[in-house]
């Protein structure tokens, strides 16, 4: 295929694979709790579910490997536990939600099935896509993204034109903050590191491509899939901010079920009733392209982990898969509850491993990755702990960390740690 149209389904399939559940329900929900504050929460928003996983692509395209290379700099024994730890939580809570949010807002409503009988089938056809991988990026890129971003343009397009533009007072005290740690709900960063490596895996089978060609291929897919994260989501939390005094959004049910609740109504009252179908569709295009991203991500890792054994990568899919059945047929908003400790551990460490992987090569040696990662690990131990029963285990020790109230008490800690080591390298090799 021709240079633009590669560029283009391959930018197509990357946003498609980011976009799933996470994506497509959080942002109206933080539009309509923020209110009059709808913007500065876009601005947190962006910078952990836009930014970050845009140069988590952008890393993608200077290393050309899998997610081991992340962080084989700091020991290939932890970045061998970082990828192990980070492909389990991707099997076990985003690509499951995928399913679980097809069922509740497309298949339940319509035709009122088991959420057993969803997952099954669901999965089924996921496990279909990720045995045929080579085709992944021209079927997900040429004909299901298209669809995607019609029907959410079609919503975000008319709900902004059709709304009162009646905002609820802001319920947030920190709208920024609250902005970017709902980011961390997307997954985004995590899935910059698993579905990209799908996109590298998948270019690879092009043997024509020099090393160049992709990395420039890469970092251009990389830039548009983020601009087009970008417009979706600043429509969605605006759209969701405008709706506010026309849509009751019931605090008494499960988080989720809130989420799907404004989102239908939002449909609903930009398109009427065919709302309900397009939403439908909308829902189910972008769970399953996600499901099928971490999936094949997952199986390709453990597949070259594993002496590149075609057998290892379909054992490994149809292990996701089974276990996405099981779980993507339960409460999700449980999971969810269950898994924030493992969020607040796992995304500092990989957003870190993300931009020390995009700063210059002078400025991130062996030494520096060790130490900056070190430092977060140390830092995100009250962030992790707060979501626990040892909450107050720390005592007033964290009242004494910089912006640890806000569950951000690693920022500076690695920032000081990066300057430390390389002020301190330099002026070793300078001797």
């Amino acid at each position: 295929m021709g240079k633009r149209k590669e560029l283009f389904v391959t930018s197509f399939a990357l946003f498609s694979m980011f976009f799933g559940a996470g994506n497509l329900l959080l942002p109206p929900l933080l539009g309509y709790n923020a209110g009059e504050d709808w913007f500065w929460v876009t601005i947190g928003f962006m910078i952990t579910a836009v930014v970050i996983p845009i140069f988590g692509i952008l890393a993608h395209a200077k290393l050309q490997g899998t997610m081991f290379d992340f962080g084989k700099k700091v020991s290939p024994a932890f970045s061998l536990v970082y990828c192990v730890i980070v492909y389990i939580i991707s099997v076990a809570i985003p690509s499951p939600r995928t399913a679980s949010a097809t069922h509740e807002i497309a298949i339940h409503p319509v035709f009122g099935t088991s959420p057993l009988l969803t997952s099954t089938i669901y999965f089924a056809l996921v496990l279909v896509f990720v045995l045929n991988r080579s085709k992944i990026l021209n079927l997900i890129g040429k004909f299901l993204t298209p669809l995607i971003v019609i029907a959410l343009l079609m919503v975000i397009g008319i709900g902004l034109f059709s709304s009162a533009m009646e905002m609820n007072p802001a319920t947030f005290k920190t709208p920024i903050v609250d902005g970017i740690l709902e980011g961390y709900q997307t997954f985004d960063a995590i899935g910059a590191v698993v579905v990209g490596a799908v996109i590298i895996i998948s270019l690879n089978f092009k043997k024509e491509d020099t090393f160049e060609d992709r990395k420039t291929l890469i970092k251009k897919s990389g830039f548009i899939a983020g601009l087009g994260l970008f417009i979706i989501y600043a429509g969605l939390i605006s759209v969701g901010a405008f709706y506010g005094s026309e849509i009751n959004v019931d605090t008494a049910l499960s988080g989720d079920m809130q989420r799907a609740n404004l989102l239908r109504g939002i449909s609903i009252a930009s398109l009427g009733t065919f709302g309900n179908t397009v939403l439908s569709i909308l829902i189910s295009l972008a769970c399953f392209t996600t499901a099928v991203g971490i999936i094949a991500g997952t199986a390709d890792y453990f597949k070259g982990l594993l002496g590149h054994s075609q057998m290892v990568y379909t054992i490994t899919s149809v292990v996701a898969c089974l276990v996405g059945v099981i779980i993507g047929q339960l409460d999700f908003h449980s999971i969810i509850v269950i898994a924030l400790p493992v969020l607040m551990f796992i995304y500092p460490i990989t957003i870190i491993l993300i931009l020390l992987n995009v700063v210059p090569e002078r400025f991130a040696s062996k030494l520096v990755f060790r130490g900056v990662v070190i430092a977060t690990f140390i830092f995100s131990i009250p962030d992790f702990l707060s979501f626990t029963p040892l909450k107050g285990i720390l005592g007033d020790a964290v009242a004494i960390i910089p912006l640890a109230k806000y569950r951000l008490g690693w920022v500076l800690p690695a920032l000081i740690t990066f300057f430390i080591v390389n002020i301190i390298a330099s002026k070793t090799v300078k001797h």
